[in-house]
């Protein structure tokens, strides 16, 4: 055995050289790559677009689903390698994001410039009675006076309680993928409703905003015994269909009865692969005047998405929030004071797949993303929520000329 150690540490003495040379030019390349995507990002040029909601929509969450896959999978331009490895392009992003500004909810969608055109066409495709403006980023008067007056902030982000595949409580399992018509409004839950309410709920000086950015899904699944090629949420998701099973259906010699609940798990893993995926952020920020911070509202934020869990599938759960659970672990408020600072500059970047706040992404297909972010209909009341008061109809065709 000594032999053997010995012979690799010499082994690596004769050839430190060529150890050297291969860190520092694996080194070099990863600081010229960062440097590349970081010029690039500098330059994309980003705008804001806020949807009006209409005041009666008749249209399910499919819709929005149609939006999102038809128009968030555009990727930016990183087909080649002169595109990644020479300009540095980076996979295109969207913000999704719901606001309560004192109470007044409101929905956006931040995106480059160029894929503006995009997202306008295929809203008023599905949705002909909405208003898309482009707007003043809301988060500059916040800005603005936490310079002049004291400002309290509270965030986290979320991520999923199990692997990617395992889907969440979608508006599929509410039955709202049926046609409006055929529901009775009065038996009819929309799952957003719970979140819109909460953010209604805000008063004077208590800004609430719930920030999902998406991406087309990468390849980032490394697969067991090989190491070298990654694949994408889909090869796990096979994986982990093929292990439940194994565990579930036991082995030719002793094979098992499946319970109700194994099929379906195993019947919702195969269904939510068949829709596409897009990488996942989701990011949630508290914010209020020293005198109006309400520190009982934080509990609230953090459980605003249990109504999309599910009981044997998926979830979501809060992670990196910016408080401690003890007094001892951050004696002097400044690691809190640093963690909120990072979490708002993220928010305010759009920040999440790339530096210079890059976190790990989960995935989510077209299906759940519609179902935490979509336009409510009637059956969501909230007074604050602003919906547009008359709606657009063609003017008639024997108009004098």
């Amino acid at each position: 055995m000594e032999d053997i150690l010995f012979g690799i540490l010499f082994f690596f003495m004769d050839t430190w050289p060529i150890w050297t040379l291969i860190i520092c030019v694996s080194l070099a390349w990863s600081f010229w790559m960062r440097y590349l995507n970081r010029k690039f990002i500098e330059n994309i040029k980003w705008v804001l677009l806020e949807v009006r909601i209409p005041k009666e929509v008749f249209k399910s969450p499919f819709a929005m689903e149609m939006v999102i896959a038809n128009a968030l999978t555009q990727s930016g331009g990183v087909g080649t390698w002169v595109q990644r490895y020479w300009l540095g392009n980076v996979l295109n992003w969207f913000s999704l994001e719901i606001v309560s500004t004192e109470g007044n909810v409101r929905f956006f969608i931040r995106t480059s410039k160029n894929f503006k055109m995009i997202i306008e066409n295929q809203l008023y495709a599905q949705y002909p009675q909405a208003e898309i403006t482009e707007v003043d980023d809301y988060v500059i008067p916040v800005m603005a006076s936490m310079n002049k007056e004291p400002w309290s902030l509270f965030g986290a982000n979320f991520i999923l309680s199990k692997e990617d595949v395992f889907p969440i409580k979608t508006y599929v399992d509410y039955n709202l993928d049926q046609a409006p018509e055929k529901l009775d409004q009065e038996q009819i839950i929309d799952p957003i409703t719970p979140v819109i309410e909460f953010l209604g709920s805000m008063r004077p000086g208590e800004h609430l905003w719930i920030q999902i950015m998406v991406r087309v899904a990468t390849k980032r699944y490394l697969k067991p015994g090989n190491w070298f090629k990654k694949g994408d949420w889909k090869d796990e998701g096979k994986d982990v269909i093929k292990k439940l099973k194994e565990e579930y259906g036991g082995t030719e010699e002793k094979p098992k009865q499946m319970t109700e609940i194994q099929r379906q798990t195993l019947s919702a893993l195969e269904k939510s692969m068949l829709k596409p995926g897009f990488d996942t952020g989701i990011r949630t920020m508290y914010l209020a005047k020293k005198e109006s911070f309400d520190a009982f509202r934080i509990g609230a934020m953090l459980g605003a998405f249990k109504q999309y869990n599910s009981g044997f599938l998926n979830g979501f759960k809060p992670t990196n929030t910016t408080g401690f659970d003890y007094p001892w672990q951050d004696p002097t408020g400044r690691r809190a004071r640093a963690l909120k600072q990072e979490m708002f500059d993220a928010y305010i970047r759009r920040s999440y797949f790339y530096e210079p706040y890059k976190m790990d992404p989960f995935v989510l297909n077209s299906e759940e993303l519609a179902t935490i972010f979509h336009l409510p209909g009637a059956v969501s009341e909230t007074p604050q929520l602003k919906r547009i008061e008359s709606t657009k109809s063609e003017p008639p065709t024997n108009l004098p000329l």
